[in-house]
């Protein structure tokens, strides 16, 4: 990957975020609690958002898109920095599900830090650090969601 190429970055980022939104929507929909599936179909939305703001970059069009974003520290309880990268099976365990994706959010944070190191672009740094705040919501908001339930299940 060619990372010194702004399209070239842009592209791989899209792509990243179309197959997190095709993970997390297949996941929901294989679900048969509504809560849980609601949960995953939620996580596709935003990585669907995620992926039309990078084309709306691309184009040109998304400086208006930032103008009413707010940019704050997210906490990082740091549960997925400790397990290895998981693959997804049907059957999963729905914790392993979850510490499955709270490990892709990670990964997810850890590109979009890399590619704001590496834009020069204001508008792009702009993007991407907005992205690395999304994706580090998503991670918190996994790595909860695996505490509650552990809780709940008494661990």
């Amino acid at each position: 990957m060619d990372f010194t190429n702004l399209t070239a970055i842009i592209d791989f980022a899209i792509s990243q975020e179309q197959e997190a939104a095709d993970f997390y929507r297949a996941i929901g929909e294989k679900e048969a609690q509504e809560d849980k599936k609601h949960l995953f179909l939620q996580f596709a939305g935003e990585e669907d958002k995620h992926r039309r703001l990078l084309e709306n970059l691309q184009s040109g069009k998304a400086e208006g898109a930032l103008e009413d974003y707010r940019f704050t520290w997210i906490v990082d309880i740091k549960r997925s920095n400790y397990v290895t990268n998981l693959v997804y099976t049907p059957g999963m365990p729905y914790r392993d599900i979850l510490m499955l994706a709270a490990k892709r959010e990670e990964n997810a944070l850890a590109l979009y830090n890399l590619l704001l190191s590496k834009a020069t672009d204001e508008g792009a740094r702009t993007v991407f650090k907005m992205l690395c705040q999304e994706e580090a919501k998503h991670k918190l908001a996994l790595e909860g969601t695996l505490d509650a339930y552990m809780a709940e299940m008494g661990d």
